[in-house]
C-alpha cells in the first residue's frame, strides 16, 4: 500500500509556517505546535475541537487524527483507530477514497462489508496494486453472503505491480499461481547475508501467505507465515507493522 495523504507529505513546507492562527489565540497555538511536533497528538487533537474550514490548524488537526489512528492500529486498538480516521475524514471528506488504512482497520474490527466498499473506492485512484485487490478479496471471502469463488471470482484484475513478490501473490489469490511461486520469488539469493530488500520481499510473502491460508480456513499454516513476517523477518513499515498487528489480534507469538 502506498498512500500518503498530499496534506500531510507536504505539511512542514506551508502549514507551520505561522504558529498564530485567528482561531487560536497565540499562547495556545504554541501549545499546539508544541505538542504535534514532540507527537503528542492527543493533546493536539484535545486543544483544536471544533477547528474546521480552510486552516492550518485543521491540517494539524487532521493530521494528528490521521497518525494517531494509526498508532493506535498498530497497538492493535481497532475501534479506536477507525474512530480517529472517521474523523480524518469528515475534516477531508475528499481523502475517503485514498484511505487503505481505514479499509485494513475495518478488516480486524470485522466490518468486512465497510472494508470491501473502501477497497472499492481506493481502486478509483490506486489501479495498480495488488494489495489492494488482495484486501478486497479478503472483505469480501468473508462479507454476509461471501465465499471464496465468488471473491475469487471478483478478484480486481492488476497488471502493473512489478513489486516482489505481488505478480505471484495476486496469482495465487486468483487460484492461478501456487505459495511454492510466491516463496521462488520472495527467495533471497545464496550468498548468506539478507540485505533489507530481501528481508522486506520476504515479510510481504509471508504476510500475503499468512493472510491467503486464513482466508481459506487452514488457522495452522496462517499462524505459520504471520510468525515468519512479524517476527522472523519484521519489517518497521506500514504493512511490516500490519503482520505484527495480524499475529498481536490473532494471539501468536514469536515461538510456540
Amino acid at each position: 500500500m502506498k498512500w500518503i495523504p498530499a496534506f500531510a507529505a507536504c505539511f512542514f513546507l506551508g502549514a507551520c509556517a505561522g504558529a498564530q492562527e485567528k482561531e487560536l489565540a497565540p499562547e495556545l497555538a504554541k501549545q499546539v505546535m508544541n505538542a504535534f511536533q514532540s507527537g503528542d497528538y492527543d493533546t493536539v487533537i484535545e486543544l483544536t475541537p471544533g477547528i474546521a474550514g480552510e486552516s492550518k490548524w485543521t491540517r494539524v488537526r487532521a493530521t494528528a487524527l490521521q497518525r494517531r489512528g494509526e498508532e493506535r492500529f498498530f497497538e492493535g486498538e481497532i475501534a479506536e483507530s477507525i474512530a480517529d480516521f472517521d474523523a480524518f475524514i469528515a475534516l477531508y471528506p475528499e481523502q475517503d477514497p485514498h484511505h487503505w488504512q481505514r479499509g485494513l482497520a475495518y478488516y480486524y474490527a470485522e466490518e468486512y462489508e465497510k472494508g470491501k466498499a473502501q477497497f472499492e473506492r481506493h481502486q478509483t485512484v490506486n489501479t495498480q496494486d495488488v494489495e489492494n485487490a488482495v484486501w478486497h478479496f479478503l472483505c469480501a471471502v468473508r462479507a454476509p453472503g461471501g465465499d471464496l469463488e465468488a471473491a475469487r471470482a471478483a478478484l480486481i484484475p492488476i497488471e502493473r505491480d512489478s513489486r516482489v513478490p505481488m505478480k505471484e501473490v495476486h496469482d495465487l489469490f486468483g487460484g492461478r499461481g501456487s505459495v511454492e511461486a510466491v516463496l521462488a520469488a520472495a527467495a533471497p539469493d545464496d550468498d548468506g547475508v539478507l540485505s533489507d530488500s530481501e528481508r522486506n520481499h520476504l515479510c510481504y510473502a509471508h504476510l500475503y501467505l499468512g493472510l491467503y491460508f486464513e482466508a481459506i480456513g487452514d488457522a495452522g499454516k496462517s499462524a505459520e507465515h504471520i510468525r515468519l513476517a512479524a517476527f522472523t523477518y519484521p519489517m518497521e513499515h506500514y504493512m511490516g507493522k500490519t503482520a505484527q498487528v495480524h499475529a498481536k489480534l490473532r494471539g501468536l507469538k514469536a515461538t510456540l
